[in-house]
C-alpha cells in the first residue's frame, strides 16, 4: 500500500517538473490592444499546428460570424420582448435559448389579478410565428390566495403584436442609422 502511494506521488513529482522544464521561464499571453487574439511567445507570435485560424470543425466559426449578433434568436424580436414587458418584472431571460420568462405582476388598478408571461423566441427571422407568447392569469379569493383564472386568447395575441410592431420599429430604425 504505501509502495504505491510512493510510486504515484514519484511519477505526479515526475510530471510536474517535465511540465516546469518544458517552459523554460517564459509564459504564453494573449495580446489584445492590437485585437490580436492569437497566443504570443514572449514578443512573438507562437503558430499553432492548424494554422492562424485554429481548427474549425464542422464550418462553426464561419456559422458564428454569419450568426453576428452573438444571440441565437432574432435580435430585434429579442430586444422588442423587452421593450414592450419592461414593466414586469423578469424571472429569467436566456438570449441563447430564446426564452423570456416574466415574474407574477399585479397591476396597481387590479391588486386581485395577476399575470405572469412566457416569451419564446423560435426564429432568427423576424417573422409573426417566430414568437410565442403565454400568459397565466391568477386571481385572488375571499381568503387571499392566488387561484388560477381563465385568459382571454386575444391576450397573448394582442401582445405578440405589439412586440412584432415594436421590433419592426428597432429594424426600420437600424436601417435608417446605416
Amino acid at each position: 500500500m504505501l509502495l504505491n502511494k510512493s510510486f504515484r506521488t514519484a511519477v505526479g513529482l515526475t510530471v510536474l517538473i517535465a511540465l516546469a522544464a518544458c517552459s523554460q521561464g517564459k509564459t504564453l499571453t494573449p495580446t489584445r490592444e492590437t485585437g490580436d487574439t492569437s497566443p504570443t511567445y514572449g514578443d512573438k507570435k507562437r503558430e499553432t499546428i492548424f494554422g492562424s485560424g485554429g481548427l474549425d470543425l464542422f464550418g462553426a466559426k464561419k456559422k458564428a460570424e454569419e450568426a453576428g449578433n452573438g444571440i441565437g434568436v432574432n435580435a430585434y424580436l429579442w430586444q422588442a420582448s423587452l421593450d414592450t414587458l419592461s414593466f414586469m418584472p423578469l424571472a429569467s431571460a436566456d438570449p441563447f435559448g430564446g426564452v423570456i420568462i416574466t415574474d407574477w405582476y399585479a397591476a396597481p388598478e387590479a391588486p386581485t389579478d395577476r399575470f405572469k408571461l412566457t416569451i419564446i423566441i423560435q426564429d432568427r427571422a423576424l417573422r409573426a410565428d417566430a414568437i410565442h407568447i403565454s400568459v397565466f392569469r391568477q386571481a385572488q379569493n375571499t381568503a387571499g390566495e392566488w387561484v388560477d383564472a381563465a385568459v382571454d386568447p386575444k391576450t397573448a395575441v394582442d401582445l405578440e403584436n405589439a412586440v412584432l410592431t415594436r421590433a419592426r420599429e428597432l429594424r426600420t430604425a437600424s436601417q435608417a442609422a446605416k
